[in-house]
């Protein structure tokens, strides 16, 4: 990814658009074929030849063309007939994105891969769930991490749509008209680069284009964050239901030795905030004054490789964390009791409105033998039972029965193959 947002690779696209240009022209007999042919057989840059060149013009397309000239001689006169500075920089950029995406979409599939192995190993294994911090009632490990592989399908999904609106490339000229550049130049050069003709541009692709590209990896980043989070606070003490893998030699603190912190989510969840911040500054290079103007140019240089690199390196670290989680099935049961199994609540209160208690009552016989639980200890079950309301509508059995844990996991097989996750 680094390599693909190098100074070097930009300035190669820039080489190629010029030559599939000079190509396409003199096939309509704007050039002369042998110009044609040479400028394809000498064409060549020296990056320091072009920063130097630079320095003295202050323009960066025109430092970059006088280089080329140097390498090819009379022909180069051809080179950027009709084009404008942005024909290159925004048909660059669609390449630079396009490729991008390819590679982040490399990047979740094996994130997805891992997820999945990592969920259908757990896939019964017990925890409580929490909601507002607070246990609530039973789920699966499994399920939690289901869950995770269907977001990150979802992202599979936008980054595919989106790469459809930015792999848009434009050789119109300077605003946008092909004044000087039939439009079959423009489709042969993004033809072979890959990409799609834009229908119509102005001197540049429109921002809302590479606006939705940030977004979608800041959305990406946001379901890192996420994930990043939910581990983070399984991790603390008195929780430790999972942990980061922590290596041999690794050490947590420069004043604790005893400290293993969740350091690859809380460097993740940093991160996730730069990319948020980066999606805002795409906004904002949406409204440019009328053709064009270059306040965007500033800002591209920055949060477009930046996202891609960033969101590149978070992917791979969010899948080396999940794939080295250390899970605690024995923390997770333990948790699971500190309630005295008072996340039954639920199933009691259902099974007394289905004997025929007014849902009120039940839900207040229900509740006392709760607050009687968190205060006095014991068994939400035996609080239950000892409810005389609630001893006239349920059995033994039946209090039982409603404070198994088994009837939360009955659809556990179908929640999984629901997001297409199958096997044991």
């Amino acid at each position: 990814m680094r390599a693909l947002w190098s100074e070097q690779r930009k300035l190669e696209i820039w080489l190629e658009i010029e030559i599939l240009a000079c190509e396409a022209m003199s096939t309509l007999g704007k050039i002369p074929v042998e110009d044609a042919q040479a400028i394809r057989a000498k064409a060549d840059f020296g990056l320091e030849a072009v920063r130097e060149n630079e320095r003295r013009t202050n323009h960066d397309v025109i430092a970059f063309l006088e280089e080329v000239a140097t390498h090819v001689g009379p022909a180069a006169r051809w080179i950027h007939q009709g084009l404008t500075s942005s024909d290159l920089l925004d048909t660059t950029l669609a390449v630079q994105m396009n490729t991008s995406c390819g590679m982040l979409l490399e990047d979740l599939a094996a994130l997805r891969k891992t997820i999945a192995g990592r969920a259908l190993e757990h896939k019964f294994t017990p925890m409580i769930g929490r909601s507002h911090g607070i246990h609530a009632e039973p789920v699966t490990f499994g399920l939690k991490l289901a869950l995770m592989y269907d977001e990150f399908g979802r992202a599979i999904e936008r980054l595919e749509q989106t790469r459809e609106r930015i792999r848009v490339g434009k050789v119109s000229g300077a605003v946008g008209t092909h004044a000087h550049l039939d439009p079959s130049v423009e489709k042969h050069v993004c033809e072979k680069l890959g990409l799609k003709p834009a229908a119509l541009s102005t001197q540049i692709i429109q921002r809302d284009r590479h606006a939705e590209f940030v977004a979608t990896l800041a959305l990406i980043a946001g379901s890192i964050d996420r994930w990043a989070t939910e581990f983070r606070h399984l991790q603390r003490t008195e929780v430790l239901e999972v942990e980061e893998y922590f290596s041999a030699g690794q050490k947590g603190s420069s004043a604790m030795p005893h400290k293993r912190n969740p350091i690859t989510g809380e460097r993740l969840s940093g991160l996730a905030r730069v990319i948020r911040g980066h999606a805002v500054a795409a906004m904002e290079n949406i409204a440019l004054w009328h053709e064009r103007d270059i306040s965007h140019s500033s800002v591209e240089r920055i949060i477009l490789p930046d996202s891609c690199a960033l969101l590149d390196y978070m992917l791979e670290t969010l899948r080396k964390l999940v794939e080295g989680l250390q899970v605690y099935p024995e923390n997770m049961k333990r948790n699971m009791a500190l309630t005295g199994g008072l996340w039954a609540s639920q199933s009691a209160l259902l099974m007394l409105t289905e004997k025929g208690m007014a849902r009120r009552d039940a839900y207040e016989a229900v509740q006392r033998a709760a607050m009687k639980t968190w205060k006095e200890g014991g068994t939400f079950a035996t609080h239950l039972a000892a409810e005389s309301t609630v001893a006239q509508w349920l059995s033994a059995d039946e209090i039982a029965s409603a404070c198994a844990p088994e009837r939360h996991f009955q659809h556990v097989n179908a929640k999984f193959g629901a997001v297409g996750l199958h096997g044991s």
